[in-house]
């Protein structure tokens, strides 16, 4: 069985990390959605809101789930049962950002990191952006999945 996780805060989840779970699915037997929780980031949407959008949004996968996490993800990793963390590029400062990571990783753990570029109409989105674009009374409903938009 290779099963993924595919880490993030996912604070909220946007199109760009949807377009690469659907990619990630094809390539692992199960993706498991790990969102990391940090006590010293504020986040925007609760993390019941978080496991509502990425459930409600993966609703017709049954090989794609949500869990949450905290500590390292390698550590999350071997409770689940992962061999593979899957992560998502969007430009050459995610790729610098996420090569240090994945190295470090496989120092600790040899898991091995498997990095899919986000499709060209989505290397702009983040999260970060999506919350500005929130704060400030704009049209965000272009920029993530039909679950966040509710």
């Amino acid at each position: 069985m290779r099963r993924a996780i595919f880490p993030g805060s996912f604070d909220p989840l946007t199109l760009g990390h949807h377009d690469i779970i659907m990619r990630g699915i094809t390539l692992f037997d199960e993706v498991i959605i790990a969102i990391g929780k940090n006590a010293d980031k504020k986040y925007m949407f609760s993390l019941e809101q978080r496991i509502k959008f990425i459930e409600e949004a993966f609703k017709d996968v049954p090989s794609i789930s949500v869990k949450s996490y905290e500590g390292l993800t390698v550590d999350f990793c071997k409770k689940v049962d992962a061999n593979f963390i899957l992560r998502g590029l969007r430009n050459p400062g995610d790729f610098e950002f996420e090569k240090a990571i994945a190295h470090t990783n496989r120092k600790l753990s040899e898991i091995e990191t498997v990095f899919l570029l986000t499709s060209s109409g989505k290397s702009y989105i983040s999260s970060s952006i999506v919350r500005d674009v929130i704060r400030n009374g704009g049209d965000y409903t272009g920029l993530v999945p039909d679950s966040v938009r509710k």
